[in-house]
């Protein structure tokens, strides 16, 4: 399959070793600067893109990328108020598009455990949940995403939560509290947390490189690649992999 990298910083090069590992072409990489080649015979060339950019810039980068005709994998975060304007760009070209908070395989299981857990747990009202999230002092937005979609999930799966809140400190029995620490180079660790009186659980992912989003991201690409046009999340691919009992 032939990609096209959009965003060559340090996930792009990572994106690009593992899309070849896989047995993939890379046939043109875009950085800052380089929109020109969304013009280029090299990306008309691509099946699919993946886009790891900044926030700020990712629709325009989704917006180019299916303006050419490619199909594109999105794993930018900090842009997802901006939805609907996506699935307009999608319908107007006619090609598919995804998007995720996190590509990573370990995440999306780390998701399905919870989302179980959850579920178990609000059955026990003596237990408060809460999320904390860190990552490399270089991540731009708070909460992460995946902190974000890990507590919508949550109140969607515990009656008793009505919304999620960015504090330090303990908030109303109705509202997930959402923390997060920058730390060196840390690259993602995500923890929920059910406290009580007499004990604590505690259900952790660590990520131990970005090898792992890089990998789920190109997986995605493999995934999308042909399908009909639709804006898509990766729980869609997920769901086929493993459905929600």
């Amino acid at each position: 399959m032939n990609i096209a990298i959009i965003g060559y910083g340090r996930m792009g090069h990572i994106i690009e070793e593992v899309a070849r590992e896989r047995g993939h072409n890379i046939v043109c990489t875009i950085d800052v600067g380089e929109e020109g080649k969304f013009a280029s015979t090299e990306f008309a060339s691509a099946d699919v893109a993946i886009e790891f950019s900044i926030p700020t810039a990712a629709v325009g980068n989704i917006a180019a990328s299916l303006a050419a005709g490619i199909p594109v994998v999105c794993g930018t975060t900090g842009w997802h108020d901006r939805l609907d304007e996506v699935k307009s760009l999608v319908a107007q070209h006619g090609k598919a598009a995804m998007y995720a908070t996190n590509f990573s395989v370990g995440v999306n299981l780390f998701w399905a455990v919870n989302r179980y857990t959850t579920r178990l747990m609000s059955r026990f009202a003596q237990y408060r949940p809460q999320v904390t999230e860190t990552h490399h002092i270089h991540k731009l937005d708070h909460p992460s995403g995946t902190a974000i979609t890990t507590a919508e999930q949550m109140i969607a799966a515990d009656g008793r939560l009505t919304r999620w809140e960015e504090s330090e400190i303990p908030l109303a029995e109705d509202v997930l509290n959402v923390r997060y620490r920058r730390d060196g180079e840390v690259p993602g660790i995500h923890t929920v947390s059910w406290r009580s009186a007499e004990d604590t659980i505690e259900l952790t992912h660590t990520a131990h490189s970005r090898r792992g989003f890089a990998l789920g991201a190109v997986l995605s690409a493999e995934w999308l690649a042909g399908r009909p046009a639709a804006l898509y999340a990766i729980s869609d691919m997920f769901n086929e992999i493993i459905p929600e009992q």
